[in-house]
Parts: structure tokens; C-alpha cells; sequence
């Protein structure tokens, strides 16, 4: 959902609310509506809707350098459409905004080291092309590249060159890819995820190269309508199990930071697909970590149930809230976690806290 922050709520506030001496000068823009029953094909599907107010393209995993040291990564680029007129032909007109975060889990590091960036897609310096994964900011980029998709982002703290080959087919979330935020209908988003990609390639940080590999995730959403007014943010876990299977959860919070929605989607080792609708999933807090810079409080580790499974959740390092107050005026928790099942691991997979600071606003 989140993964990974898009943060549409977020986008709104932050950079696109930055736009609004723009906006004030244009008429209401319409954006494409989701529906149910509007098949995805791939690999068309895969590229950029730009006809959509918020899309991202949401990659996190596993990594493990030349010394074993286990690493959580994100990589995550958004698309945003502002409001806008049609009058005005100005190449300077924000007809498209490009938002890309990434960050590392460092348990040597102890906190999180990431980097941000934003751009308007204009004079071909950032943009997200149709019909094929190729979204760029600057040097930055993540696209097709035989035999499946790579990702790079330099920055001074960090530099991510990674390479991500398809293991599985993807895996549509929601009703066929039609995947409902909240008890209105229009409160959705297209939604699919490529669980299990196998990753290898290179990360530097404090100027040291590394080669690396391990197993990632990519969620890709776009939407005009994301969230019920009654929500103010959402839990989100994508998980690879150690036996092929995977599974995604998510719940959106209302203000008592009660359940408002949640859903779930299984894959299980036979390839075989259960969903579970809200009354099946569960977001149960365990433990909370404080951070000692913004004093928010994130509950960090979990028991998820999805119908009658239930999976404990632990951080691979309490501290990995993620500061992008720069980019889209959040701040949220996305980290690395473990997941264990009757006290046995079973799985690795990639948590999101939003809301926890702030309510996120549209």
C-alpha cells in the first residue's frame, strides 16, 4: 500500500499541497474512477496511469552483504496528478508530480538511513511512462530491464543498484485487482503485487561498497480515491514465507484507531488464492517503540490474523520511522520485520505505520 509511503493523503499535504498557487488558477480536474471488474494485464499494466490522481510503484525486501549482516530495503516511487486546467500549455504547468523515497535498515547503524527526492515530470528529467515500468527522477529510476526490473538511487547517505528477477506470477489483490479501502465503493485502488522476487546488486553506505542479495516485494497501486474520510491511517504487512507462499494485510484506522477496513490476500505453497474480507483480518498490538525524535509512539510488533492464521510480527530494529517531511510531509514507521508462526519462523516481509504521527489528510 505504501506500501510504501506514497502517502496520498501525504502527497496532498506535502508536495502537492505546495502546488496550490497553481491550482488556485484552474478548474476541478476529473480523474478516472476505479471499478470493480476491470481486468489488469501485464505487462501494459505495469506502466504508469496517468489519467489516476496517485499511483506508486512499492518495492521493499530482505538483503544479506559478503558478511551475512542482515539488511531491510525500500525503494518507492509516486505518481501524483494535481488539480489542474486544461488552458494553460506552459511547460512549466505541474501536470504530473514525481516522488521517490528509499531508505536501508541497519541494525549496525542502529536507525535508518534513507533519501528523498521530488520533482515535477517535466523536460524529460522525471516522468513515468505508459504501458511499461519505467519511472525516473533524475538518476534515480526503476524499470523493465530483462529478465525483469531493476532500481537504482544514489544519495549521500545511501546508494541502492539493485536487480529484481520474477519467481511468480503476480498476485492480484482485492476482488481481481480491484482492492476496496473502506465501506464506500469508490474508496479503492487497482492493486498488485509481485511477491518473492529474487534481488542481488550492489549498496553503498558511509562510502562503502557491498555487494548483496535476498528476496523482495513490489506492490504497485494507483487510484483517484484512496481513503474513507473516517480513516486516519493504515497498518500494512507484505510477507514472503519461507515455503513460497505469501501474504498481504492491511487494516485502515479510524480516529479510536479502531478497524474502519481491512483485507487480506493468502498465496499459499500450491499457488492456490484466499482472500479474507474485513470481519477475517486483525492487526493485534504486541509492543510499542517511542521514537526518541518525534516522541510518537508506533506499536512495532504484532500478531496479524488473517481467518484462522495468525503470525507474530517482530522488527528486525525498533527504530525505522522514516522522516520525509521534505518530500510529502510525513512522517511514518516502515521497517523490516520477522514473522513466526506457533513461536517457529516462517517468513520475512516489510511492515508500514502510518497515521501514527499525524492524521494523514487528503
Amino acid at each position: 500500500m505504501s506500501r510504501r509511503v506514497f502517502l496520498q493523503s501525504s502527497l496532498c499535504s506535502g508536495i502537492v499541497g505546495a502546488l496550490a498557487p497553481w491550482q488556485s488558477a484552474f478548474a476541478q480536474t476529473t480523474y478516472a474512477p476505479v471499478v470493480p471488474g476491470h481486468a489488469l494485464v501485464f505487462p501494459r499494466d505495469e506502466g504508469s496511469h496517468p489519467e489516476f490522481r496517485t499511483e506508486w510503484w512499492y518495492v521493499t525486501g530482505w538483503l544479506e552483504d559478503a558478511a551475512r549482516n542482515a539488511l531491510g530495503f525500500q525503494i518507492t516511487f509516486f505518481r501524483a496528478r494535481p488539480a489542474r486546467g486544461s488552458g494553460n500549455p506552459s511547460a512549466f504547468t505541474p501536470r504530473q508530480v514525481l516522488i521517490a523515497h528509499a531508505a536501508l535498515s541497519d541494525p549496525v547503524q542502529g536507525k535508518l538511513l534513507h533519501e528523498q527526492r521530488a520533482a515535477r515530470a517535466a523536460f524529460d528529467l522525471a516522468g513515468a511512462r505508459e504501458g511499461q515500468l519505467h519511472v525516473w527522477l533524475d538518476d534515480w529510476l526503476l524499470r523493465s530491464e530483462a529478465p525483469g526490473y531493476r532500481a537504482k538511487v544514489t544519495g549521500a547517505a545511501l546508494t541502492l543498484n539493485l536487480e529484481f528477477t520474477p519467481t511468480q506470477p503476480p498476485l492480484l489483490q482485492g476482488d481481481a485487482g480491484y482492492s476496496r479501502k473502506g465501506p464506500r465503493a469508490d474508496a479503492a485502488s487497482y492493486y498488485y503485487s509481485l511477491p518473492h522476487l529474487s534481488v542481488h546488486g550492489e549498496i553503498v553506505r558511509d562510502r562503502k561498497r557491498a555487494v548483496a542479495q535476498g528476496t523482495a516485494w513490489l506492490d504497485h497501486e494507483w487510484s483517484s480515491s484512496y481513503m474513507d474520510e473516517r480513516a486516519v491511517g493504515w497498518d500494512w504487512i507484505g510477507i514472503n514465507f519461507d515455503n513460497g507462499g505469501a501474504l498481504m494485510a492491511f487494516r485502515m484506522r479510524d480516529a479510536t484507531d479502531a478497524s474502519l477496513w481491512a483485507n487480506a490476500t493468502l498465496r499459499d505453497a500450491m499457488r492456490s488464492v484466499r482472500t479474507f474480507g474485513p470481519g477475517e483480518v486483525r492487526f493485534i498490538p504486541r509492543r510499542s517503540w517511542r521514537s526518541p525524535r518525534t516522541g510518537t509512539n508506533y506499536p512495532v510488533a504484532w500478531t496479524v490474523t488473517a481467518g484462522d492464521l495468525h503470525y507474530d510480527i517482530e522488527p528486525l530494529m525498533d527504530d525505522q520511522e522514516n522522516d520525509t517531511r521534505l518530500t510529502t510531509g510525513a512522517i511514518y514507521w516502515e521497517g523490516a520485520v520477522r514473522v513466526s508462526r506457533g513461536g517457529q519462523p516462517v517468513g520475512r516481509g516489510y511492515l508500514e505505520l502510518t497515521g501514527y504521527w499525524r492524521r494523514l489528510r487528503l
